[in-house]
């Protein structure tokens, strides 16, 4: 089946699948298929980028990461493999913040000391709440911890990162995650409740019969939190067609879920 499609495939890539183009390009290597498989995923890049910006901001620019991403989606296209390996999706994104981390090393913008020094951070903040009664701001505790503001900041960001990171490793084996609802009041969104209180199994199916692009809004919004406007630059699409494809999206999952119920 893949070896006909392969025919006329380099002429008709945008056709294929996801699974298929990575099926084709194992038997074949061909670079149209690499480049056609890359630019699908650089949505995953730029997602990170959005999310991991604070960590980053001192020492790079997002195009940074970017750019350093659309190379490690092709190494990873590489060592990809479809039998052994969890959905793509997953695959990359932990190399990506991997590659982040990286980077911000090499940068050398890892604080020294850093457990020590979030815990003293951690332990001011609380002294301060109690004495003050409010919340304490980043210059209160520079002058009650004897720390530079710019280094209590680098070593929040820093804390940032490692719950981004912590809460990456959430996914299990199955690559079966479950989907977060932006709005903090789930009533105020019938679609967000639907999707919390149906099982995460039956949810990754209906995900997955959606097409590419509908998986795509549905992942950045709910997973990444994303607002429209973001999905829109990370996927070079408008704003109303983000919000057109979640409601299509949102629409079959529906549909979906009545059938299996």
């Amino acid at each position: 089946m893949i070896d006909t499609i392969y025919r006329g495939a380099v002429d008709d890539l945008e056709a294929m699948t996801n699974e298929e183009l990575f099926e084709l390009y194992q038997k074949r290597h061909d670079n149209h298929i690499k480049q056609e498989l890359t630019m699908r995923y650089v949505y995953i890049v730029k997602s990170v980028a959005y999310q991991m910006r604070d960590v980053y901001s001192d020492s790079m620019q997002p195009e940074d990461i970017i750019n350093e991403g659309v190379i490690e989606i092709m190494k990873a296209i590489d060592r990809y493999d479809i039998e052994k390996d969890n959905k793509f999706e997953t695959f990359i994104s932990r190399r990506i913040r991997g590659m982040v981390i990286d980077l911000i090393r090499k940068n050398d913008w890892m604080p020294r000391n850093y457990h020590r020094d979030r815990k003293n951070i951690e332990d001011a903040r609380d002294e301060l709440q109690r004495k003050l009664g409010h919340a304490p701001s980043d210059e209160e505790i520079s002058k009650y911890y004897k720390m530079d503001v710019k280094k209590i900041k680098k070593v929040d960001r820093m804390r940032t990162m490692v719950n981004v990171l912590s809460l990456d490793m959430t996914y299990d084996d199955n690559d079966e995650t479950l989907f977060q609802v932006a709005s903090e009041d789930i009533n105020t969104q019938p679609e967000g409740s639907f999707l919390q209180n149906e099982t995460v199994a039956t949810l990754a199916k209906a995900i997955d019969s959606l097409k590419d692009s509908e998986k795509k809004v549905i992942s950045l919004y709910y997973v990444d939190e994303l607002n429209m406007n973001q999905i829109a630059e990370v996927m070079n699409i408008s704003q109303p067609r983000v919000s057109q494809l979640h409601s299509i999206a949102i629409e079959k999952l529906k549909g979906y879920m009545s059938k299996m119920s």
